[in-house]
């Protein structure tokens, strides 16, 4: 199986991406509904390429990680927080994600943090195991904090040190 190869993101990837964030939708991990045209951008004035490492296999995008500053405190800015991790149908399964994590971590070393966070929706147990088995442990839980799809959801906030 071939190895994905991660880098930053350019503004040539803006398509690409948002093709791929509408694509892998899911009420599994989304608060927001489902994006309907005209589609936002990408990219906007909060996040944009530098946030991102974006996933290759075969020289086509199949995943992306969004790396963040969680507040604009300078008392917080030795903490980088994931806030979005995508990765396409038909790439899951083959490291994807594992390997987006992992070059996340390292970017936020380079970055000089010296803890990562995310959070996740109780339900969703594939990501879950993903970031357990990537060091991530569960540090806190805001139980029913959202109402999806007709039933409350946790949200769990995971964390790691670097």
């Amino acid at each position: 199986m071939p190895v994905p190869y991660i880098r930053h993101a350019s503004p040539d990837d803006e398509e690409a991406l948002g093709r791929l964030d509408r694509d892998s939708w899911s009420p599994l991990h989304a608060v927001q509904p489902r994006p309907q045209p005209p589609y936002e951008p990408f990219f906007n004035e909060r996040f944009g390429p530098p946030d991102h490492l974006v996933a290759e296999l075969g020289g086509r995008i199949v995943g992306y990680v969004r790396l963040a500053y969680p507040t604009s405190l300078a008392c917080n800015a030795h903490v980088r927080q994931i806030q979005g991790l995508a990765v396409a149908e038909e790439a899951r399964g083959a490291g994807v994600g594992r390997a987006l994590l992992r070059a996340v971590q390292d970017e936020s070393r380079r970055q000089g943090a010296r803890r990562i966070t995310l959070r996740v929706l109780g339900h969703n147990t594939p990501a879950r195991r993903l970031y357990e088995s990537e060091g991530f442990v569960v540090e806190g839980v805001l139980p029913e904090e959202f109402y999806l799809d007709g039933r409350y959801v946790d949200d769990v906030l995971m964390g790691r040190s670097l």
